[in-house]
């Protein structure tokens, strides 16, 4: 199927695909539409930008119209998302969608005011999207009921599954009514998620359209094996050879993405940060400026892996491997999306050797090598070693050390001795050591 026309949708949503300007259907639209159409439960696996987002809310949308205003606290559609960025990322597409018609699209998320989401409610809701937190609380006010929910979403189910948001879908679940529709959406597909369709699907229709832990084809992807205390520096390095391209560089933790944000800002680069440490208005405000091209590097950690859909992101640097290695997919699909391509650098140092080992039994492919050399097992062993012992100590997690600049040897952050220093067809290895910046306190920042 290679035309929205053929797909029977409202000629108002048609009207408002082509000002959006998508012409035809990706592939998890084309083969995920008509079952929806139906009536059919669906689930849905395809890598993350490949548009699922259109390919549950037109037929949801088209099956609303003409249902008249729903009645007080009720609602008629409610989609489940992760995070906060990511609530509000489906609402503003849902909305576009249903500009100019009676249908209204609510969120509600944690860090805004409950008295003004339970007050929207009470009106009564065609399209509630909500993070399952947030809609509890809303519920134990009884705020609103699920007993008239027609249709529900749960998007990105392995992320839920990974933030612990399994009791509260079953919580959730007991208000919902036996007969609905039901869509589940997923990048992955971990062992446990047969929970999730069990307790939600009744005799769903399967649409794969990329094996689990596949990588959009179009993301150029490498990783340079770089000492910890040196990663600052590298990725000062790579941000200068594309100033004017937007970045997104992710941390492990909540208090190394706002230092390393401070510290790239201190050296010139136009930079902000989103995480768990900040306001929701903080993280709107932050996101809308990086979306509009006023700040050029974006750092994040896993919080904004799921909610980002800019399509000029060009470059995802993995400041820190993540330890759950399906959320490396999920990190590097910021890029590369709506048909264009791009570039995902990772940062391997010692302590994570087996994260990047994993990231690779995942995708089933080696990543290619821009810098360094992989570090030997006995030096991976004692940074492991060493990084229990500083998170039990409650320090923080490993590594997190000074932002000097890369060593040229022993296989860290360049070449070995002697050697000429291997280039990357997108970046091309460091020649030397990286000039240094003048900044205020740049040699005793932590990284991560």
């Amino acid at each position: 199927m290679t035309d929205f026309s053929m797909l029977g949708l409202n000629p108002g949503l048609m009207a408002a695909v082509e000002r959006m300007g998508i012409s035809e259907p990706t592939p998890i639209q084309a083969r995920g539409i008509p079952p929806v159409m139906e009536g059919r439960d669906l689930m849905g696996l395809a890598q993350t930008g490949t548009g699922k987002t259109l390919a549950f809310g037109l037929p949801l949308l088209h099956g609303l119209m003409g249902q008249g205003r729903p009645a007080p606290k009720t609602v008629r559609a409610l989609i489940l998302a992760p995070t906060r960025e990511l609530v509000n990322q489906i609402a503003e597409t849902l909305s576009a969608l249903a500009q100019g018609g009676p249908l209204k699209v609510v969120t509600v998320v944690g860090g805004a005011s409950l008295g003004r989401q339970a007050e929207k409610l009470g009106r009564g809701t065609d399209v509630l999207v909500a993070t399952p937190g947030r809609l509890i609380d809303l519920l134990e006010r009884r705020a609103l009921t699920l007993g008239e929910v027609q249709v529900l979403v749960l998007d990105e189910a392995d992320q839920m599954l990974d933030m612990g948001f399994i009791h509260a879908l079953r919580q959730i679940a007991r208000h919902l009514p036996a007969k609905r529709q039901t869509l589940l959406f997923s990048a992955t597909m971990p062992k446990d998620m047969s929970e999730i369709a069990d307790t939600y699907l009744e005799n769903p229709v399967r649409v794969q359209v990329a094996p689990p832990g596949k990588a959009a084809d179009k993301i150029e992807q490498a990783v340079h094996y770089v000492a910890q205390n040196d990663k600052a520096k590298l990725l000062e390095h790579y941000l200068d050879q594309h100033r004017d391209e937007l970045a997104l560089v992710f941390s492990r933790t909540k208090h190394g993405a706002e230092k390393l944000m401070k510290l790239l800002v201190s050296w010139g680069f136009s930079a902000g940060s989103i995480h768990g440490n900040k306001s929701q208005g903080q993280r709107e405000r932050t996101l809308a400026s990086f979306r509009a091209g006023e700040l050029k590097v974006l750092v994040a950690t896993d919080v904004a892996a799921r909610g980002i859909d800019i399509p000029l992101v060009r470059h995802v640097y993995n400041f820190d491997l993540p330890n759950v290695p399906e959320n490396y997919i999920h990190r590097i699909g910021r890029t590369a999306r709506a048909g264009r391509d791009g570039r995902a650098m990772a940062f391997c140092a010692p302590a994570e050797m087996a994260d990047l080992r994993a990231i690779e039994k995942l995708t089933r492919l080696p990543i290619t090598v821009a810098g360094g050399d992989p570090w030997p097992e006995n030096m991976a062993e004692a940074a492991r070693t060493a990084a229990r012992k500083a998170n039990g100590q409650g320090r923080g997690g490993q590594g997190q050390g000074r932002g000097g600049p890369p060593r040229s040897g022993g296989g860290n952050a360049g070449s070995k001795q002697g050697e000429k220093p291997r280039q990357h067809p997108a970046y091309g290895a460091p020649s030397g050591k990286p000039k240094r910046r003048p900044a205020r306190g740049g040699s005793k920042h932590r990284a991560a």
